[in-house]
């Protein structure tokens, strides 16, 4: 099972990413937002992996955050919703926004992404509704961090699987690259960081 790739950004669409990892690449399918959050080809990419197995296919499914990777997991125990849909739902609306509607069993805002049809927003809220408490901490997706520098990124994604928040895992990393001293190596600003974060 994969549930994590670090590898280099060999091509891209909004669709599908393909990683190299010591010399194999591994072609992800992902959402909109991922790739928005992904940088360009020849950038090194830190993705959570869904590996998706079925009896003709094995398939691998990429987030740039692990709350995207989790509500993707919520809505494949959804019937009718297989990992194409749930993807393309993660595509048609941020996972924030995608949390509240669920919530507060706003059918409308559901059914205005495509695939997801009267029937199946009942189905999701119903299913889901109780099940979204610790996605509490859901960020937006529909942005893309600046980059700070491919160190800076990989502390930042260092400390993002340590399960620390984004604002306050990049406020950190902004606070440690201050400092040209460690700005260069990745041990010296992850120090840095964790010592900054807060």
């Amino acid at each position: 099972m994969i549930a994590h790739l670090r590898g280099q950004i060999l091509a891209k669409s909004p669709s599908s990413v393909i990683v190299e990892c010591a010399g194999v690449g591994y072609e992800l399918a992902i959402s909109v937002a991922t790739f928005t959050e992904l940088g360009n080809e020849g950038a090194t990419a830190a993705l959570h992996v869904h590996t998706h197995v079925r009896e003709d296919a094995l398939a691998l499914f990429g987030f740039a955050e692990l709350t995207e990777k989790r509500l993707f997991e919520k809505l494949l125990t959804i019937s009718g919703i297989g990992p194409k849909l749930a993807i393309t739902v993660l595509s048609g609306i941020s996972a924030e926004r995608l949390v509240g509607a669920i919530r507060a069993g706003d059918h409308a805002t559901l059914t205005k992404i495509p695939g997801i049809g009267k029937k199946t927003a009942e189905r999701v809220v119903l299913e889901l509704k109780d099940k979204l408490d610790d996605m509490a901490g859901a960020t937006p997706q529909t942005s893309a961090t600046p980059s700070l520098g491919a160190v800076a990124d990989d502390v930042l994604s260092a400390l993002l699987n340590l399960g620390y928040p984004r604002p306050a895992a990049q406020k950190a990393v902004e606070i440690a690259a201050k400092d040209p001293a460690n700005a260069e190596e990745f041990e010296k600003l992850f120090r840095a960081a964790m010592g900054a974060v807060r």
